[in-house]
């Protein structure tokens, strides 16, 4: 299996709901570091997982839809705790439907799995990875 990741980082600020998150209840900042890595069986035709560039592009596209921003006032996240887990299963959303669109290159056709993963700091990062839907060949 081949792997392919790209890299790039958010500033946010959040609360979350519930008792069990203590201060972090109050509005607070993080500063993400973001990972995503491609995974595939074969490479494309020009010996590419995927276009490295376009994917840093793709990436980046989506990351500036919420960076600078309080997740607690944007409707995509609107009643929900925007915790690492569930961050990185939304941008994971996001970049699926990028290779389903054809965004990254001939390649992507045969991304089989994406793996998403926020470090929030050199101790504590989440990650969230799943098949591609509908869109991987064996």
């Amino acid at each position: 299996m081949y792997s392919l990741t790209v890299a790039d980082h958010v500033m946010v600020a959040h609360s979350f709901k519930g008792e069990g998150f203590g201060p972090a209840q109050r509005v607070h900042g993080a500063t993400f570091v973001v990972e995503a890595e491609f995974r595939a069986p074969r490479l494309d035709d020009a010996n590419l997982l995927v276009d490295i560039a376009a994917a840093r592009v793709e990436l980046r596209r989506i990351l500036d839809g919420f960076d600078y921003h309080n997740l607690d006032d944007l409707p995509v996240f609107a009643g929900r705790n925007t915790s690492t887990e569930f961050l990185c299963f939304h941008v994971h959303g996001l970049l699926c439907a990028a290779l389903a669109a054809g965004k990254l290159g001939a390649g992507g056709k045969d991304v089989q799995s994406v793996k998403v993963l926020l470090r929030e700091s050199p101790v504590a990062w989440a990650a969230y990875e799943a098949p591609v839907p509908g869109l991987a060949s064996a």
